[in-house]
């Protein structure tokens, strides 16, 4: 039925089954809106000023953020084009490449992933929220961080639980709202003297400076897009084939990359004069008065139009690998552990060294996994999935129990990764990286290759699975 209709919010009952055609009813400008709505998040602030916090010059800063958007948007938009086509959410479709079973391990990895997400994403307005709220006469004590971290924590459950309708509808009206606010603060940030230290330039000698570059590149520039893949198709699956495969990457694409790299530019160009990631600073440095109430409903609805694909996701990869619980109850357990690392963030002494030692970490298996994925469903399937054999039983799925091939292939795309890896800790530090490439850091590229790379070779020792039934043949 057309989302415009009454009926537009309503509960979702899906669950990891394949959508029916009929049921689909998403848009392209409603996929962007999704995406974007998860990216006006004040999280996007630390990506470019953790540029600037590792001592990067800020002009070079926004050249990582723009050209590695560039790369990594894309990657992701790829894997929407996925979910549009079969009508699957992601984890349930790397069964292709991993197996029946095999496919578990992703999805384990995709599930404690985002309970961490939920806790860094919500990390940010709470702080931003309760710097505003000190203003107005509330202190940052325990109590304060507390009430904060419910409130937001209830709401984003709350439409997590409700499903995609819920999330579709959020974004799609608070979005257009949000994006005016963040346009307001970057006109007070960038036109304000003082705020912004335009002239400001690296103090790293030029081997570091290489070896930071990169390593930025790869956290929060081409990293960023990567580190949406494992969600992708959990909404581009209510696309109708009706929009063609070219509508929803370009959508999706413009969704991810615009919000990314403006808010971030935002971050690194405040940076360039607070030399911190704490948002507080960043509040106090650029807005007061009326100007922080609206920032407060903007860095409130971050977290929210964030989480709430956390928690609908994350119980799609639990059921994913077997959990035979109600999606419900699996997003409230999402909420509850997330709620829980959100405090721990909230006291942490130093996020932004935690916060680039998390992205670092989530990109060295999410790099290879995604080079298997790639290199099965566009190159050795070429885009054709038999829906029905991916719900099999594993000893009678054509896509096998488990694909040792898939699970070599991302052992050794991870291994390789993280040979070329330099993270701010010792077990992120990989010994090509340091001894021959000056702490460099190529890490995404190198896990993609060769995983890919590998499946591939393994690929060609199998026979290809035949494809049947409508929704496999259908093809954009």
């Amino acid at each position: 039925m057309p989302a415009s209709t009454p009926t537009e919010l309503r509960a979702d009952q899906h669950r990891i089954e394949p959508i029916p055609e009929a049921e689909k009813d998403s848009t392209g400008p409603q996929q962007m809106w999704i995406w974007a709505g998860a990216n006006i998040a004040p999280i996007n602030w630390a990506l470019g000023a953790l540029g600037i916090v590792l001592k990067l010059g800020l002009w070079e800063t926004i050249a990582v953020i723009v050209i590695g958007n560039l790369v990594g948007c894309t990657v992701f938009a790829a894997f929407t084009v996925m979910g549009h086509r079969t009508g699957i959410n992601q984890m349930v479709l790397c069964r292709s490449a991993f197996g029946r079973r095999g496919a578990s391990l992703p999805s384990v990895l995709m599930f404690l992933m985002t309970l961490g997400w939920i806790g860094v994403n919500t990390y940010f307005p709470v702080r931003i929220a309760v710097a505003i709220l000190g203003q107005f006469g509330f202190g940052d004590t325990w109590s304060t961080n507390l009430a904060v971290v419910t409130i937001v924590m209830v709401v984003q459950v709350l439409i997590g639980l409700y499903g995609f309708y819920a999330i579709r509808t959020f974004e799609k009206y608070t979005v257009p709202a949000t994006a005016v606010v963040m346009l307001w603060m970057s006109v007070l940030a960038w036109t304000r003297p003082g705020v912004v230290d335009w002239g400001l330039t690296s103090t790293l000698p030029p081997g570091a400076h290489l070896a930071m570059l990169t390593l930025l590149m790869t956290a929060i520039g081409v990293g960023w897009g990567i580190s949406w893949v494992t969600w992708a198709s959990d909404y581009s699956r209510f696309v109708p084939r009706t929009v063609s495969s070219t509508a929803v990457f370009w959508y999706s694409y413009v969704g991810m990359f615009v919000p990314t790299v403006w808010l971030a530019i935002l971050g690194a160009t405040v940076a360039s004069v607070t030399h911190d990631t704490d948002p507080a600073k960043m509040v106090s440095a650029v807005f007061g008065g009326l100007t922080s109430l609206l920032v407060l409903l903007m860095v409130l609805h971050g977290p929210i139009a964030t989480n709430i694909l956390n928690v609908y996701s994350a119980a799609l990869a639990a059921l994913s690998m077997g959990v035979r619980l109600p999606r419900a109850a699996m997003a409230l357990i999402a909420g509850v552990v997330g709620y829980v690392v959100t405090i721990y963030f909230v006291f942490q002494p130093s996020f932004a060294k935690a916060f680039d030692n998390w992205m670092i970490s989530l990109l060295l298996w999410m790099s290879p996994w995604a080079g298997v994925v790639l290199a099965d469903f566009f190159v050795r399937r070429r885009g054709r999935i038999d829906v029905d054999e991916l719900y099999r039983e594993p000893d009678r799925s054509a896509y096998g129990d488990i694909n040792w091939g898939g699970v070599l292939a991302f052992l050794v795309g991870l291994g390789a990764g993280w040979s070329v890896e330099d993270g701010l800790v010792p077990a992120l530090q990989g010994p090509i990286s340091i001894k021959l490439l000056g702490g460099a850091d190529l890490s995404w590229l190198v896990g993609i290759v060769v995983a890919g790379g590998v499946y591939l070779a393994f690929a060609r020792r199998a026979a290809t699975v035949p494809v049947a039934g409508p929704i496999a043949r259908a093809r954009q």
